[in-house]
């Protein structure tokens, strides 16, 4: 095994435990396993360096570990990593050490910062265009990040893939997960898995979604960026939005955000699964008033912990953002829709 050692304190977000009434009001709700706990824990979060040049220099890196005390500060509990790791490996699908220890100071440094950590595999296009050549390579991928994160303390997640899509179907999906899950359990037994349907993590997918009905610890996931026409006006990669300008944000969205989460609320409920919210954002530079992006923000943000999810906005830097860095601060309208002042 290559060896990381994380023996540092726990974050102060481990150090939350439920009153023994609110555990038996949990059970009495079916909220129960560790999964459940995990999901108690983590409650605001914010995606990082999934573009950052640390990965290829960490000399160039924009994303500085002061930002990790910055986030903890600024009211948030947990940080996605977002872990493009394909490009990082070799012929025989062994992961570049250089790379492995740029990500094992990344984890120690947001764990001694005291946030939680998922590590997020974000080679979703190329697993989705060829789902039988990723299948190996994700199965190396947690090979690997499993032997050497073991005894990571439990405040770090393993995200197995984001937004699986066609042709990475649910059937196929499904039957990944089959072989994946239990290449993890060998090494992690006992850590949160985060798990997500296809069609780019829909909600709508989850009555589709297969998980071993005996492993209950597994955190199911969502991405949340209805309505897409407002959160995606302008951006270049999204097919036909690019040129799409000036849609508002209306009542009628904020209502079917609504009932979006009532719907993914009841699902949660009947399979006794806990659920993540793991991505959400409007897109900065599409010119949209950002009093609109951050009225958007703050409804999503406020319905998901309406509904009990932990979410984590996308993203610190890059594009969508939180913070700018090139300014050292804040993007004040839409750090406040994530943590709202506290009222005197």
């Amino acid at each position: 095994m290559v060896g990381l050692s994380l023996s540092v304190a726990a974050p102060a977000m481990a150090q939350h435990h439920a009153t023994p009434g609110a555990a038996a009001a949990s059970a009495d709700r079916g909220q129960t396993g560790p999964a459940w706990a995990t999901a108690r824990r983590l409650r605001r979060g914010v995606n990082i360096i999934g573009y950052d040049p640390v990965w290829r220099d960490p000399a160039k890196a924009r994303f500085q570990p002061r930002h990790f005390r910055t986030l903890r500060q600024g009211g948030f509990d947990f940080v996605r990593v977002v872990l493009q790791a394909f490009a990082h490996m070799d012929e025989r699908n062994r992961l570049d050490p250089e790379w492995l220890k740029t990500l094992d100071r990344v984890v120690r440094q947001a764990t001694d910062a005291g946030l939680g950590v998922i590590l997020d595999e974000h080679d979703f296009n190329r697993c989705s265009e060829a789902p039988d050549a990723c299948e190996p390579k994700l199965i190396a991928f947690w090979q690997q990040i499993g032997a050497r994160y073991r005894d990571a303390p439990d405040t770090v997640l393993f995200e197995l893939l984001n937004e699986p899509h066609a042709p990475l179907d649910g059937p196929r999906w499904n039957a990944m997960l089959a072989r994946l899950i239990p290449v993890v359990r060998a090494t992690n037994p006992g850590r949160t898995l985060v798990i997500g349907p296809t069609r780019w993590n829909n909600l709508e997918e989850l009555p589709g979604l297969a998980l071993p009905k005996d492993d209950r610890n597994i955190l199911v996931t969502f991405h949340s960026y209805e309505p897409f026409r407002f959160t995606h006006q302008g951006a270049p990669w999204a097919a036909d939005m690019a040129g799409v300008k000036d849609v508002p944000f209306t009542a009628a969205d904020e209502a079917r955000i609504k009932a979006d989460y009532d719907a993914v609320a009841a699902w949660s409920k009947a399979n006794d699964r806990p659920v993540l919210m793991g991505e959400f954002g409007a897109y900065e530079k599409s010119g949209t008033p950002i009093a609109a992006r951050a009225r958007y923000t703050a409804t999503v943000r406020r319905e998901a912990e309406a509904h009990g999810f932990p979410w984590a906005y996308w993203q610190f830097d890059s594009d969508f953002i939180l913070y700018d860095i090139d300014r050292d601060r804040w993007v004040e309208p839409i750090r406040q829709a994530l943590i709202p002042p506290a009222r005197p």
